[in-house]
């Protein structure tokens, strides 16, 4: 078998996990390192920038006996190289990060069989946890559409839920001004809102941080308020980057619940990145059990503490020490480095430079490292 082959092959059995994701135990895949190693390998040989990088740091598969000892690439050297293991001809899609603007984003490419791959990993892993049906739902997302923000992997991700779960009723409600800004057109926003609301069937409503604020605001200001229909769920991403006022998290969460009627406990966020194909959410799987998973993450007098991410079994997540370069303790926080097994074409190590807390096998979000620059679609846990 071809070393190309090799990598579609690593990605159709890939795909075959993910769609038996329900059977994996709860402690993640039993052959997660040695699938590691294998698409380790398979990454020196096609991606050039990351082969240089290893071989730097003289790592190689005759080196590293574990996944945790695969050099973690940092997004930002996504802006600066070419880290990919497709050929320029074969690069059909590319995502961009959302950094302020002027800033050089980051730049992961997709070809057909990527993005399958990539589709894959982002169902199965939202349908774990939000457990709704196929074709029945209304979705209003506060996004521009796919053909204002093609390199967007965040509107992706939402037009790709919007094609399985969606019905015709769904609309992004969002718009990319000339310089990129997005922007929420919400005359559009309260008319879906106010039509919903009249409804019986729950809605998903979809947004970033900023885009929930605006949103809120210009409720605020005419004194709107609604009753979204019984099960209606919301998905919170992204942070603020200076596109609104900031909210610490519970205060947000809280003025969705007034303003729109949708249950705390059926608001989730998710974090995710353009240079990683897998997400995480902060509940455990389906809204049945997302009650228990927020009550376990508030402290005694009852105020709420951070809430816990956690990745789909084909990822895994360390959290660094910045000064030691290794894993912290239980309860410690370090940079979020990531092993995404769904990266086949790029690199599967992925270091941020988001901080977490270590909680078990999963994450608190504590923010940005301080010399990191904005990300536009990064969680900021207050």
């Amino acid at each position: 078998m071809s070393s190309r082959s090799e990598l579609s092959s690593f990605a159709a059995r890939l795909r075959g996990i993910i769609s038996a994701s329900a059977r994996v135990p709860a402690g993640g895949l039993p052959s997660f390192d040695h699938l590691a190693l294998e698409l380790f390998a398979l990454q020196l040989k096609h991606n050039g920038p990351y082969r240089r990088l290893c071989e730097a740091r003289d790592a190689g598969p005759d080196t590293v006996a574990h996944c945790t000892g695969i050099p973690a690439v940092p997004t930002s050297a996504f802006k600066e190289f070419e880290l990919s293991c497709l050929p320029v001809a074969e690069r059909t899609t590319v995502f961009h990060s959302s950094g302020t603007t002027g800033q050089q984003p980051s730049r992961h490419f997709h070809n057909a069989a990527s993005l399958a791959l990539y589709e894959a990993s982002l169902l199965a892993w939202f349908e774990a946890h939000f457990r709704v049906r196929n074709g029945n739902w209304q979705l209003a997302i506060l996004t521009p559409p796919p053909e204002q923000a093609p390199h967007s992997s965040l509107v992706h991700m939402f037009e790709t839920i919007r094609r399985r779960l969606g019905t015709s009723a769904s609309f992004f409600v969002g718009r990319a001004e000339k310089d990129s800004v997005w922007t929420v057109d919400l005359r559009v926003a309260v008319e879906l809102l106010r039509t919903a609301s009249a409804a019986l069937e729950p809605l998903l409503v979809f947004g970033t941080a900023f885009s929930f604020v605006h949103l809120l605001d210009y409720l605020s200001e005419h004194d709107l308020l609604f009753r979204l229909p019984p099960g209606t769920l919301a998905m919170e991403t992204g942070g603020y980057k200076g596109r609104s006022r900031s909210l610490p998290k519970t205060a947000l969460h809280a003025l969705l619940s007034q303003r729109l009627g949708i249950s705390p406990d059926h608001i989730i966020c998710e974090y995710g990145m353009s240079e990683l194909s897998s997400q995480a959410y902060d509940c455990a799987f389906g809204p049945s059990r997302i009650t228990s998973t927020l009550r376990s993450a508030a402290t005694e007098d009852g105020h709420h503490a951070s809430r816990i991410f956690h990745f789909p079994p084909w990822a895994r997540v360390q959290i660094i020490s910045p000064e030691t370069g290794r894993e912290v303790g239980e309860g410690e926080t370090g940079l979020i480095r990531v092993f995404d097994l769904a990266n086949v074409y790029s690199v599967m190590a992925i270091q941020t430079e988001d901080l977490g807390t270590r909680r078990g096998d999963g994450f608190a979000l504590a923010g940005r490292a301080v010399v990191a620059e904005p990300r536009g679609c990064s969680l900021m846990a207050v």
